[in-house]
């Protein structure tokens, strides 16, 4: 039986300019920084010679997002998914200022598609916005 989720992990092109957008506005630290390789990451992802570096980033609550670069096999694709797209879509992270992150991100270039918006029933305000890789990032202040 299931736990609890351990992690969830994003591929990304530029590991630095993901560390730097995940570690700097969005607050997560590092934990955890390796390269990775050998037989039992090859058997694991059913590849050949793999070479990967993995930094496992902790939110502020101790939940974990862990990057991967992935030296040996660069994809040239982006994923361009919108909030319909099957499949992950989002990452939602709470946060306590909704209206100050809107502006910090804003500043440092993060895409909205909107002002941020109250729920219906006014227990959040929520935006959706477009970070690192084109992943799309939920930012929700609960208010009630």
């Amino acid at each position: 039986m299931i736990l609890a989720i351990r992690h969830i992990g994003l591929v990304v092109s530029d590991i630095d300019k993901a560390v730097e957008f995940w570690c700097g506005p969005m607050n997560f630290i590092i934990s955890r920084h390796m390269e990775e390789e050998g037989p039992h990451i090859d058997a694991m992802m059913g590849l050949k010679d793999v070479q990967v570096t993995t930094i496992k980033l902790e939110a502020p609550d101790g939940n974990i997002l862990e990057l991967l670069h992935f030296k040996s096999h660069p994809d040239k694709k982006s994923w361009s998914g919108n909030p319909y797209s099957t499949g992950l879509t989002h990452i939602a992270l709470s946060v306590n200022d909704l209206d100050k992150t809107y502006k910090d991100l804003n500043e440092y270039g993060v895409e909205f598609p909107a002002l941020p918006q109250y729920s219906p029933d006014g227990n959040v305000k929520v935006i959706y916005a477009r970070g690192p890789e084109g992943i799309l990032l939920e930012l929700v202040e609960i208010l009630k």
